[in-house]
């Protein structure tokens, strides 16, 4: 079992130290890292370079925790008992490869987008429940961190309704959670100083 976990933690790390937003910049001849909030994810790429690199940088940092998960339960390990424990640290993996990825001196994103695939892929029953109440939450407050950590709350609770009794999968959703907040932790003093940058702020580039 130990050898399976790392095993999954290591596959999960290598997609996800795809820096989609990173690669979305230097496409556009900009280092996303110098702009905005300096963040390789979602929000900064949509303030930075615009919708339609946004979404893109949303959809490849989903799927790199969703293509290792899915590899895990559907070809690696589609007969072992626990299973959807190695998914979790399949997902945990590429979060951290999110947050941390080697070849840019381990400064990521902050790994929302590769949790929601993570959790996705892990049991997709939560996105008609989660993915709504991210929306809705976002829309209401205008705060995309806001949602951000709504969606690393809602992990652990999701764990405790969907596998009632199952410790190892609880403690596994409690690091994704306490990983988005440390992540997160400059948003949430920026928070509750009323300051933090509300969605549709826009980020000028020089020479644009």
């Amino acid at each position: 079992m130990i050898l399976r976990i790392i095993l999954c933690l290591l596959l999960g790390y290598v997609f996800g130290c795809f820096s989609t937003g990173y690669l979305m910049g230097r496409m556009n001849k900009v280092d996303i890292r110098k702009y905005g909030s300096g963040n390789i994810g979602t929000t900064n790429t949509l303030r930075t370079l615009g919708a339609k690199a946004g979404a893109i940088t949303l959809l490849g940092d989903a799927l790199k925790a969703v293509i290792p998960i899915l590899l895990v339960k559907l070809v690696f390990f589609p007969e072992y008992d626990n299973v959807q424990v190695l998914a979790l640290y399949t997902g945990l993996g590429a979060v951290t490869g999110h947050n941390f990825p080697v070849w840019l001196k381990f400064k990521g994103g902050k790994g929302i987008a590769a949790t929601g695939g993570a959790m996705a892929a892990f049991d997709p029953l939560i996105i008609p429940i989660g993915l709504p109440l991210f929306i809705l939450i976002v829309a209401v407050t205008r705060y995309v961190s806001l949602g951000s950590l709504f969606i690393a709350v809602f992990f652990p609770i999701w764990i405790l309704i969907r596998f009632p009794g199952n410790i190892h999968m609880l403690i596994v959703s409690f690091v994704f959670m306490t990983l988005a907040f440390i992540k997160h932790r400059a948003n949430i003093k920026r928070l509750l100083n009323k300051t933090e940058n509300k969605i549709g702020h826009k980020v000028k580039l020089e020479n644009k």
